[in-house]
């Protein structure tokens, strides 16, 4: 392990990995050391087909004053798409507008590394992908006490829409719950369509639509762990991964994944624009294919 600086923001535990093995037993390893206390590993992970992307927001890739028109967006989406209704909170259509590419605060998690890693390595072959995971357990200790309180009532690991609406009705009133910084929440999106399913979606929320995840790793290096894939790993980790039929006709059910992966298993080591960005569960697959990173 050493520890990652890239662009003078992020630093973090990071591993470059030399096999599928190797990855898979660092990871392995770090489930069980995150799993202390709880009866399943508490990491939630996002994969990036280029090592140089950033876990930037949807919202925040807007530029300008993007947090200003936050707000907007949410009420618009609303109301021309009343008859998607997913749920009765503000969450549930939060978590709706993301699954259908509606510039978010949120991003896109997976609690499955397997899933990660696919859209770590659908795509760019020739670049280096990242694995990033995150102690959401860890995370959630620094939450502000109403919500902390709630987590350990339920007894949950991460947040539902409705647990969320029991303290927080709305962002303004989430977003208040802040202390001196922003924190880090994750929920789990109700199961919107197989895709969401399929790909054990888990959904990060800070309380700041300015603040970007970047600036908290910055603030909470020991929370977070990286795994790096050289461009010459990525095709044993995808075969690996095509072998247990982790591929977009599993991860993105329909038409559109079956001609994903179609694409992509009959030109093998070509597909430069193809995959997302781990545990995507946008349904804006074109739109990842052509910036190759993951939702959100």
């Amino acid at each position: 392990m050493k520890r990652l600086t890239r662009g003078n923001v992020i630093r973090m535990e990071e591993v470059t990995v030399s096999s599928w093995r190797e990855l898979d037993d660092s990871v392995g390893e770090a489930g069980r050391g995150a799993g202390a206390g709880h009866s399943h590993s508490t990491l939630v992970f996002r994969g990036l087909a280029r090592s140089t992307y950033t876990h930037m927001s949807g919202l925040a890739r807007l530029r300008g004053d993007y947090a200003a028109v936050e707000s907007h967006l949410i009420r618009n989406f609303r109301k021309y798409a009343h008859r998607q209704a997913p749920g009765p909170t503000v969450w549930d259509w939060l978590a709706l507008g993301q699954h259908h590419g509606l510039p978010t605060r949120l991003l896109d998690w997976t609690f499955s590394p397997l899933v990660a890693l696919h859209f770590a390595t659908a795509s760019w072959p020739e670049d280096d992908g990242v694995l990033l995971a995150i102690d959401c357990a860890g995370a959630h200790e620094l939450l502000p006490p109403s919500l902390s309180e709630l987590l350990a009532e339920e007894g949950a690991l991460v947040f539902t829409t409705e647990m969320l609406a029991r303290v927080a009705a709305d962002l303004p009133s989430f977003d208040g719950l802040t202390g001196d910084r922003p924190f880090l929440a994750f929920f789990e999106p109700p199961s919107l369509d197989e895709r969401v399913i399929n790909q054990s979606s888990v959904l990060s929320l800070l309380s700041d639509p300015a603040f970007q995840l970047e600036e908290w790793l910055e603030e909470h290096p020991g929370l977070a762990r990286a795994w790096v894939i050289p461009a010459k790993v990525k095709a044993e980790v995808r075969q690996r991964l095509d072998q247990a039929n982790i591929t977009e006709r599993v991860l993105l059910p329909g038409l559109d994944g079956l001609a994903d992966w179609l694409r992509r298993y009959y030109s093998p080591g070509s597909i430069e624009d193809g995959g997302g960005d781990g545990g995507s569960m946008t349904g804006q697959e074109e739109r990842h294919r052509q910036d190759g990173r993951m939702a959100g």
